[in-house]
């Protein structure tokens, strides 16, 4: 048995960059920043960045491209891939990314906060089940909740 799965947690580095392939797929490229702390031998804390090459595909691409900004806090799930290519001096070039398949978006939603030109609409709770990207949350029966269970409309997120 193989398995090939990559989950982060962090911050945008930059705005998607959407586009469409020939073939009429839209694809979202991003990279995502996630930080590493520890305390070395010397009670020093230290700190290390590491950048996360994103690919999307499709539903998820433009998802990513319509919602996510620099700076984004996002949870993104997918398979590691590497690709390797001729450059121009001749060079071969590789590139590790994750290829998402999912995405998850982890800032709250301002609603105080002023609105610019180029800022897309804040996403607005939603009540369940809800379906992004293929996959469908799925809700409780009726008959296993109760007035302490939490309801996802009211998550104030």
């Amino acid at each position: 048995m193989d398995l090939n799965r990559a989950m982060v947690i962090g911050r945008l580095t930059r705005d998607p960059e959407g586009r469409a392939t020939p073939q009429g797929n839209t694809v979202a490229n991003f990279s995502v920043a996630t930080n590493f702390t520890w305390v070395d031998q010397n009670s020093q804390r230290q700190e290390k960045v590491e950048y996360h090459n994103i690919v999307a595909w499709r539903k998820l691409a433009d998802i990513c491209n319509q919602y996510l900004r620099k700076g984004s806090k996002v949870y993104i799930e997918g398979r590691l891939q590497t690709r390797d290519w001729e450059g121009q001096d001749g060079v071969k070039r590789y590139r590790t990314e994750i290829v998402a398949d999912n995405m998850i978006m982890l800032d709250r939603v301002d609603s105080s906060a002023p609105k610019t030109a180029n800022q897309p609409p804040a996403p607005q709770p939603v009540s369940a089940p809800v379906e992004m990207a293929g996959t469908e949350l799925p809700s409780a029966p009726a008959s296993e909740t109760s007035d302490d269970d939490i309801k996802i409309e009211n998550i104030p997120f």
